[in-house]
């Protein structure tokens, strides 16, 4: 089966695009964050945030510079990955991003 010259895959593209462009990759982010509070839609928060670590140095790079193993950075940013606070404190440092709160418009009586 030969491969398609010139094509680039979606995931490859998206990256590149978050690459390049800072301003996006923090909105993709904020946007991605909020399924992370739902475990039965976790998956695409955590995909998102691996599109990012990809663009801003890689799975490898990031892991070393966060302090954690290739395999568990691997393993947290899949579909059914389940980051510690820690985890994720630290690879959003390691690309340039912070974790921040805001309120959810529910008051409680």
């Amino acid at each position: 089966m030969s491969k398609l010259k010139g094509l680039v895959s979606h995931h490859d593209k998206e990256v590149a695009e978050l690459r390049g462009d800072r301003e996006l990759a923090v909105a993709y982010m904020k946007a991605a964050m909020q399924p992370l509070e739902d475990p039965e839609d976790r998956a695409a928060g955590l995909l998102a945030l691996r599109a990012v670590v990809e663009a801003y140095g890689g799975l490898g790079a990031v892991a070393a510079e966060a302090g954690i193993s290739r395999e568990t950075l691997y393993r947290t940013l899949s579909p059914k990955g389940n980051p510690t606070l820690k985890t994720l404190l630290a690879v959003l440092k390691t690309v340039g991003m912070r974790l921040s709160v805001e309120s959810a418009q529910r008051v409680h009586a």
